[in-house]
């Protein structure tokens, strides 16, 4: 029985720890459809691991697990479909996993909102807001960050849904039908 209708991309955005998976995990949850984890992390180092973990905890054992840190277009258009709901953690490390593997940037974001934009079923994707505080330093940094902030760009576009999670308080700033 579905209790929640999602919108087929539906896309949420905050800072580090607002809440932001929270808020994709219970919406995934409420819609009763099966639930799967797209997860983008790769475990490098033991803090990864544990976090990693963490995550995994949060999620009941009922939900499915797909590991893809590179071919998330593939994967959405392989995986997306009726009666369930990717949750799809996180396109920041999705982003930072494209950029240090030397791939083509800009074609991966354009693939990765072209997948979106045919997806058979709902996505929920996770992603930081990094460009609300000060330029960074160095020019990977600056990189990374104008980097994520295309990428959100393109992703809010074709989003039917965009919420701002701030200090886990949900903020929708697009509804579907708004641009």
């Amino acid at each position: 029985m579905i209790v929640s209708a999602l919108p087929r991309v539906d896309f949420v955005l905050g800072g580090a720890r607002s809440g932001k998976t929270g808020v994709a995990l219970a919406r995934a949850e409420a819609s009763g459809l099966s639930a799967v984890m797209v997860a983008t992390a790769q475990a490098h180092d033991a803090e990864m691991e544990t976090r990693i973990a963490a995550h995994r905890a949060e999620r009941g054992p009922e939900w499915g697990l797909v590991e893809e840190p590179l071919a998330l277009a593939d994967v959405l258009a392989r995986e997306a479909g009726e009666g369930r709901v990717l949750v799809v953690d996180c396109l920041t490390l999705w982003l930072s996993n494209v950029l240090f593997a030397d791939r083509a940037v800009e074609a991966e974001i354009a693939g990765l909102a072209a997948a979106l934009e045919r997806v058979a079923g709902p996505v929920i994707l996770v992603s930081n807001e990094v460009g609300l505080g000060i330029v960074p330093e160095n020019a990977l940094a600056r990189r990374f960050r104008d980097l994520q902030g295309r990428l959100n760009r393109e992703i809010a576009r074709v989003a039917e849904r965009v919420t701002l999670v701030v200090a886990g308080l949900e903020m929708v700033v697009k509804q579907s039908g708004t641009r």
